[in-house]
């Protein structure tokens, strides 16, 4: 086990929540940030310091201890994508609208 400073979180897994994560850690079809979330909650359940966690997942111990403390509110729901991130998709009316003015010549 890695040295390092203890820490007061701590998270106690259920048998199903820590089945869900390993799945999550060997599948190949979800997003890549909620299976490191997902290897964080391990890391932590398993008792590893934050600072080596934070390491080994390659964030800062800022963001460890944001998605702990979500999963301790939320649950496994805490660790999915929220929605309104990344690209926003544009109406399909402007996007005609912007495809018709582009081919005109």
């Amino acid at each position: 086990m890695a040295r390092g400073r203890k820490t007061a979180l701590r998270i106690g897994l259920t048998i199903a929540e820590r089945h869900t994560l390993l799945t999550w850690q060997r599948s190949t079809t979800i997003p890549a940030g909620r299976a490191r979330r997902g290897r964080i909650i391990l890391l932590v359940a398993d008792g590893v310091p934050i600072s080596h966690i934070a390491e080994t997942v390659g964030i800062s111990r800022r963001f460890v201890y944001k998605w702990a403390t979500r999963f301790l509110e939320q649950g496994l729901e805490g660790l999915v994508d929220k929605p309104g991130r990344g690209h926003r998709a544009m109406p399909r009316q402007l996007e005609s609208v912007r495809h018709d003015d582009m081919c005109v010549g």
